[in-house]
């Protein structure tokens, strides 16, 4: 089992350069673990592809059809107080938004903050940077 950020399974919708390397990694582990808001930043990437045409439309139905199916499937945490006191301690210690460090309050939560032998699947940069920080594994190994 791995937490994943949008970032990564943005890829696993549509087609991008990183596509192959992402399913790659979901073939290798079926299990996602995803922050509760992951969803709707996924929607929003998708509708944000549409509106400025690098997807079409047919495109993005496909991908929200992936899109549900993945989220039907996968683990998600859940906004509790606990998640919320994690996330600004992250702010406090990493050059982290409030959207990465929720991300990165949630993957602690799933592993109980204990990251060590845990996989943080990932391609936003500042995120990796400051999971890697925290102990984790990160995926993929190279992100370019």
């Amino acid at each position: 089992m791995k937490f994943w950020d949008t970032s990564a399974i943005i890829p696993l919708c549509v087609e991008e350069p990183v596509s192959s390397t992402a399913k790659s990694i979901l073939r290798e582990d079926p299990s996602i673990v995803a922050w509760w808001v992951t969803r709707t930043e996924c929607v929003s990437a998708l509708v944000r592809q549409l509106r400025d045409g690098s997807l079409s439309a047919a495109g993005e139905r496909e991908a929200r059809q992936v899109l549900e199916a993945l989220a039907k499937a996968w683990t998600e945490i859940q906004p509790t107080e606990a998640v919320r006191r994690v996330a600004e301690r992250l702010l406090a210690v990493h050059p982290l938004g409030a959207a990465d460090a929720f991300q990165l309050a949630a993957a602690l939560q799933w592993c109980q903050r204990q990251p060590a032998g845990t996989t943080l699947v990932s391609l936003d940069a500042s995120l990796r940077d400051a999971a890697y920080r925290e102990g984790f594994t990160i995926l993929p190994s190279d992100s370019r």
